[in-house]
């Protein structure tokens, strides 16, 4: 079943079009990853998937609902680059207001805190005030900001940047779960080994989906061994 639709979606900021008619459909129950360099376009798309940003051009449908849609977006997850917390609250304060934000009942809502804690690794540090916290305390506490109702799409743009690798590995063995408890993930990124762990890849390059499918039929088409070589690849053929 499709969960995202995005249907010849362009957008232009002034007079820069940052994305190019841009076709695309995303499984339910997997792990999509969006592989490209800084400035390709990927924040732009993501936020036309959560529906903060409507395109200058297209229809981009989540959950059969054309975005932007506020009831829809209440079903998504959504970890931005910029962390959007209170610094002068604690994480379990910050999180208590994500779930009230979310809807979540109050019933459950310090099981979840303790559970999306635990899943980034900051369950020790939940009464530290959040302006003592380092980059990459602040980008795991928004992560479980973003898994605190436990949406059916979680859309998460660079989440393991200035986490260390052992976290990383952590972090990905966590999607791995929600991937199996039926949560769709969709994932940017522009480290080559982090595509190597989806299901499904789209290749982004100057607005453009350069390629798409699983990351074993992309090196097979290109006859490459890695992702980065597949991706040089596609991009002197798009050139």
């Amino acid at each position: 079943m499709e969960i995202v639709e995005l249907r010849h979606v362009s957008h232009s900021f002034d007079r820069q079009r940052v994305l190019q008619d841009i076709s695309l459909t995303i499984s339910a129950g997997g792990i999509f990853v969006l592989l490209g360099p800084s400035g390709s376009g990927k924040t732009t798309l993501v936020k036309t998937i959560v529906g903060t940003l409507t395109p200058t051009e297209g229809a981009v449908v989540v959950l059969k609902t054309r975005m932007p849609s506020l009831q829809t977006m209440g079903s998504i997850g959504y970890m931005a680059q910029a962390d959007a917390l209170y610094h002068e609250l604690t994480a379990k304060e910050n999180l208590a207001f994500f779930a009230a934000i979310y809807g979540v009942p109050k019933k459950q809502t310090a099981l979840r805190i303790d559970q999306v804690l635990e899943d980034v690794g900051l369950q020790d540090s939940k009464h530290k005030i959040v302006r003592e916290y380092s980059g990459g305390m602040k980008r795991r506490l928004s992560l479980a900001a973003a898994l605190i109702h436990q949406p059916k799409l979680l859309i998460l743009d660079e989440p393991t940047v200035g986490i260390d690798p052992l976290l990383r590995n952590k972090i990905w063995g966590r999607f791995a779960d929600l991937k199996r408890g039926g949560t769709t993930i969709i994932v940017t990124t522009h480290v080559m080994d982090e595509a190597e762990r989806c299901d499904t890849l789209g290749l982004l390059r100057d607005g453009k989906i350069i390629a798409h499918g699983s990351p074993a039929a992309l090196k097979q088409e290109t006859g490459t061994d890695s992702i980065e070589q597949a991706f040089l690849t596609y991009g002197r053929e798009k050139a």
